[in-house]
């Protein structure tokens, strides 16, 4: 039983080890579930269901519309009315009053009718506005898709830096730690001094420290990446992307050519936002049209003090059109027209507004892209020459004629280049990536 117990206990760690396994994830991997899960992009959908639904609504206003009823009447007091009888049989004296009752105890009618719009320049421009604001939605769901595509890139990135500023990391304590192995051996022989160790040592406790402090950066980048991907926040997920095969770099055309603002989203939204305020305006001038619409009823009245008992059926039907013309509002469509074509106007000025902006965007993305390239070659250049100062500073101490203090200088111009190489390649890619969102990429 105890063996029985063992071996369970060893079965359910093995299987929680396993649900706390990160789930390893590239650059597409993590805008696909983000495109499939982020709340914005459900929005987004919900938006075009509900224009849907919006056209079907217009639509059904000229569609012949059908309604039936049934109405019951009981008369507790059946309406009366007091006549001189003398009115009716000249026999009888003049002033000769009777209360006459008018109809009967029972009264059921069932009827059906049926009204149709004919004509209505209204309800022409209403159903093309609502299938212009379909279009409107879907274009608006593409401008979600860049948002959330390029929102998972930002938070990627520095994730995946992390990971690699983690894995230099990792590889200094080890290189780290095999000198200081090879010092404390070298020290029982005699030949370095206790600081030489100790120097290593804190050396070796200094960047513990900072790989612990990376531990406890990683989990706020990955929170934030979990958020824009609507991914589950205690699930562990890890980037696993190569760096330099994301960066592609950018070519002439993005650096020089002239701006095509047709291809940001933003611009393409705007341009049907200005489609629909202009139906806006065709609309309201409808309004001075006349309308025609048709109507039809037809009833069957059932009248009776007893219903099941031989009752008084009596037929009726009813067609007819009815014409509305417009004369006089007060001004009301002059001045809702007038109130159109200002929301036209401040349509166009925003959308002018934004392509200024976006000429700014693009002029100052390029620019940063190229100050961060020079950025990047320079930190190359001084990573390899940082690399061979420690090199040579280690093998000159190897051979005693080098001290711990020239060593630990060397190491940690190595480790602050380290970080300054992987910065430059980071803002490289945060460079690129802002003047490919900025062209509308």
């Amino acid at each position: 039983m105890k063996r029985q117990f063992i071996l369970f206990c060893l079965m359910l760690s093995c299987l929680l080890t396993q649900a706390q396994e990160a789930t390893k994830m590239t650059l597409e991997d993590a805008i696909k579930y983000a495109l499939e899960n982020n709340i914005d992009m459900r929005l987004a959908q919900i938006n075009i269901a509900d224009a849907d639904q919006q056209i079907i609504e217009r639509r059904a206003i000229g569609i012949p519309q059908l309604s039936a009823g049934v109405n019951y009447q009981y008369f507790i007091q059946i309406p009366a009315s007091v006549v001189d009888l003398s009115t009716f049989d000249p026999s009888v004296p003049e002033g000769t009053f009777e209360k006459i009752e008018f109809g009967l105890k029972n009264n059921l009618t069932a009827s059906i009718d049926m009204q149709t719009l004919l004509f209505d320049a209204s309800y022409l421009t209403g159903l093309k506005a609502a299938k212009a604001y379909r279009s409107y939605v879907q274009k608006d769901r593409e401008r979600v898709v860049y948002e959330v595509r390029n929102r998972v890139i930002e938070s990627y990135l520095p994730a995946l830096i992390l990971e690699e500023s983690k894995k230099t990391l990792v590889k200094n304590i080890g290189n780290l730690e095999s000198l200081l192995n090879e010092t404390r051996a070298l020290y029982k022989e005699g030949f370095v001094e206790q600081l030489d160790v100790d120097r290593l040592d804190l050396s070796l406790a200094n960047l513990q420290v900072e790989l612990e402090n990376l531990d406890r950066q990683k989990e706020l980048v990955y929170n934030v990446l979990k958020f824009q991907m609507g991914y589950p926040v205690n699930d562990p997920i890890e980037a696993v992307d190569d760096i330099d095969a994301l960066f592609i770099p950018a070519s002439e055309e993005d650096l020089t050519a002239d701006i095509n603002y047709a291809r940001r989203p933003e611009i393409q939204v705007l341009e049907m936002g200005i489609k629909l305020n202009e139906l806006n305006v065709e609309l309201n001038r409808s309004g001075y049209l006349p309308s025609l619409a048709a109507f039809g009823s037809y009833q069957q009245s059932a009248q009776g003090n007893n219903l099941f008992d031989n009752p008084v059926w009596v037929p009726s039907a009813i067609v007819g059109l009815q014409l509305n013309v417009p004369i006089f509002d007060g001004f009301d469509k002059r001045a809702k027209i007038n109130r159109a074509k200002l929301d036209l106007e401040e349509a166009i000025n925003q959308q002018n507004q934004i392509k200024q902006a976006i000429s700014l965007e693009i002029t100052n993305a390029r620019t940063s892209y190229i100050n961060a390239l020079q950025r990047l070659d320079s930190q190359g250049k001084n990573l390899k020459l940082a690399e061979k100062i420690y090199n040579t500073t280690k093998i000159k101490y190897k051979e005693g004629v080098g001290s711990s203090l020239e060593i630990t200088q060397a190491e940690q111009s190595l480790y602050e280049t380290q970080q300054n190489y992987i910065q430059a390649r980071y803002d490289l890619l945060v460079a690129k990536r802002a003047l490919d969102k900025a062209l509308g990429e």
